[in-house]
């Protein structure tokens, strides 16, 4: 009931949100004579603050038209590369017309980048990508709004997510293969690849974790706390609803992305106030180019998605609440994860000091449970003053985290269990 009538308030409030928009470019706009009365830019931006507080925000583009790879100006397309009803796994696909640069690219590695399900879309890695791009070819999950698919299409829950990743993986080659997980998914990522190693199956040369929740039990945050001190009943009863019929996927369960979002400025709403009120004094001032800075990360920020319900029940109870990974305890499709298997895979570990919904320790207890990996091919990276988001997007991440992630990568283009094999193999024949 509660999404139907937020889809009702959302109805009538429409045409006042796109008024507060039209009026706000009228009275902004240079040839428009009213513009030049005092008192008028102070009206016009309370206009557009109306309209970006009530306003729809749709899933942005990841818009990466080209990056400068070997020194080069390369262009970048989008393409799909396998499509689920849930995901999409999307290929950067790098371009050149030049012939050396071209050899150059090919020798780069590959990266797989696991993006998290966990309310906004796969865009929020945007920065991530970029960085990526400029030193490997580059794949991404981009996970599809729950509303929108429809209900023939059948549930998606945590077992499913380990399948997709799995799938995903075997499609690119984990022979030649490096993954990315960040926040929430480390923890299916890495159920993943323990299974294919338990199977016997080829694993990725490197897994890097960033800012995920391997073991919550170390260092808690309110996000941890307010997963423990609730039952999985009251997630079910009031953050649960039904997609109304005005969406594809009318009628399926969800957690719908308008109480994700809630919850997100719930964390700090002071922060996000105080925001509100500087763009609006910047529009007032006309400081264009911070009140632009506003608006792209707000577009990111507002645009939201809805989880399947059994997907995000799943999490809630096998991750937060049971702590069935780092207890050994946890079967996925009927078989035990088991981390300790995984010997040929080197793994990295990245966690922000003032990381305030993963604490710390938490993605670095990864290390323990994957006691098959030697402990030469394992790292944990502790960013000093970094929080969530700077661990993996903005300044701090392009210049001191990402060119490390880089050099591990490169440093594992080949597993050292794979040489010896080959040695051996070598001095057999």
């Amino acid at each position: 009931m509660l999404y139907h009538l937020h889809e009702l308030n959302r109805s009538l409030m429409n045409p006042l949100v796109g008024w507060s928009g039209a009026a706000a470019q009228l009275l902004t706009a240079k040839e428009n004579w009213l513009s030049h009365f005092p008192g008028v830019q102070r009206l016009a931006a309370g206009y557009e603050l109306a309209y970006r507080l009530g306003k729809d925000y749709e899933k942005p583009p990841f818009a990466i038209p080209s990056i400068i790879a070997h020194g080069h100006e390369t262009p970048i397309s989008e393409k799909i590369s396998i499509a689920r009803p849930f995901c999409n796994l999307i290929r950067f696909k790098r371009f050149s017309d030049d012939v050396e640069t071209l050899g150059e690219l090919k020798k780069d590695p590959t990266v797989l980048v696991v993006a998290p399900l966990s309310g906004h879309h796969s865009t929020l890695l945007r920065d991530t990508v970029k960085s990526l791009l400029q030193d490997h070819k580059v794949y991404l999950t981009d996970w599809i709004d729950a509303r929108m698919v429809p209900l023939d299409q059948g549930d998606f829950d945590l077992d499913d997510y380990v399948a997709y990743i799995q799938e995903f993986i075997r499609h690119i080659g984990a022979e030649r293969l490096h993954v990315i997980s960040v926040c929430q998914p480390t923890v299916p990522v890495l159920a993943a690849i323990s299974l294919m190693a338990s199977n016997g199956e080829k694993t990725p040369l490197t897994m890097t974790m960033m800012g995920g929740p391997i073991d919550p039990r170390r260092s808690p945050t309110k996000v941890n706390d307010l997963a423990t001190t609730q039952p999985l009943s009251w997630f079910e009863n009031n953050v649960i609803h039904t997609v109304p019929s005005s969406f594809p996927g009318a009628g399926r369960k969800v957690y719908p992305g308008f109480l994700q979002h809630a919850g997100f400025v719930a964390m700090n709403p002071s922060r996000h106030m105080s925001s509100h009120w500087d763009f609006y004094e910047d529009l007032r001032r006309g400081d264009l180019e911070d009140a632009e800075a506003h608006r792209k990360f707000y577009n990111e920020y507002n645009a939201v998605l809805d989880m399947p319900a059994p997907f995000y029940l799943d999490t809630i109870s096998t991750i937060f609440q049971q702590h069935l990974l780092p207890r050994g305890l946890w079967d996925v499709a009927g078989q035990r994860v088991r981390p300790g298997d995984i010997r040929d895979t080197a793994l990295l570990t990245i966690e922000g000091e003032l990381d305030d919904i993963s604490g710390r320790g938490q993605t670095e207890a990864a290390h323990e449970l994957c006691s098959g990996i030697p402990a030469s091919h394992k790292r944990n990276l502790l960013v000093k003053d970094a929080g969530h988001y700077g661990i993996f997007s903005g300044r701090r991440w392009r210049e001191k985290i990402y060119p490390q992630l880089r050099d591990f990568i490169a440093g594992h283009a080949t597993f050292p269990a794979a040489k010896a094999v080959a040695t051996r193999r070598r001095r057999s024949a």
